[in-house]
């Protein structure tokens, strides 16, 4: 099947919607760590698409947001959620020296105040690379990348988890961790 990118946007945005933020809109009901019956999105949504389709959009996510479960009856939100109820499991593990985080100008003032917060997340979130931080964050204007010393931050008891999709999770980054001049790309 070859779905258009707009099909596979919609599909992407409809999943992230009810997985990640609100499954109550169609009566959802999500387990505790997050796993959803593939057949009730199905029966519940009003938006329709074939297991053909949703296959498509997990499989060739660039993001890779959404797994299935081992028999593809299942499928959850990688990371992400605002659903404090949602627990994925995910153990600390020990991350690289130094980790990314992409913002814009307009969090600048809060991030040099306060640091890097969860916000309405679980978690904040960082990348292993730049070009990652970058993409991330673009999606709101011109990216600012920030350097983050997440394992200076571990020998000071902070824990950090690693997401299905590969992407660091962490409580909170205080200032005395965050490199705030630029990252050269």
């Amino acid at each position: 099947m070859n779905m258009t990118e707009q099909r596979k946007k919609q599909i992407s945005k409809f999943l992230s919607l009810i997985l990640r933020h609100q499954p109550e809109t169609i009566g959802l009901k999500l387990d505790e760590n997050g796993w959803a019956v593939i057949h009730e999105i199905f029966e519940k949504s009003k938006l329709r698409f074939t297991f053909e389709e949703l296959e498509e959009v997990v499989v060739t996510s660039d993001k890779q947001r959404f797994s299935f479960n081992a028999d593809k009856t299942k499928i959850r939100a990688n990371q992400g959620h605002s659903l404090k109820t949602v627990d994925l499991n995910l153990k600390p593990q020990t991350p690289p020296p130094f980790l990314y985080h992409g913002t814009v100008t307009k969090f600048m003032p809060a991030i040099k105040l306060h640091g890097l917060k969860k916000m309405s997340r679980q978690h904040v979130h960082l990348s292993k690379d730049k070009d990652t931080a970058i993409k991330v964050g673009s999606r709101r204007g011109k990216p600012i990348i920030l350097g983050v010393r997440a394992m200076d931050m571990q020998n000071e008891g902070h824990l950090f988890f690693k997401s299905e999709n590969g992407v660091w999770l962490t409580d909170h980054i205080p200032l005395k961790f965050i490199e705030f001049k630029p990252v050269q790309h």
